[in-house]
């Protein structure tokens, strides 16, 4: 999957997120939604992308994927 499909998945899942006021649990359920429902090369890909630049990714969603496992 190319990685612009990736991000912008990534961020649909946090914009969804985004209205939980307390964004440490808004973080966490992000983790836990790609942790969930994508499959690991996916999450390798983002994680990957994420450490190298991730600059299209929203603020919430690097903070998700920051605590993600490697």
């Amino acid at each position: 999957m190319k990685i612009e499909r990736l991000i912008k998945m990534a961020n649909d899942i946090g914009n969804f997120f985004n209205s939980e006021p307390d964004k440490e649990i808004a973080a966490e359920g992000i983790k836990n939604h790609i942790l969930r429902s994508w499959d690991p090369r996916m999450r390798k890909s983002i994680i990957a992308y994420c450490q190298e630049d991730g600059a299209e990714l929203n603020d919430l969603v690097k903070a998700a994927i920051s605590k993600l496992p490697a």
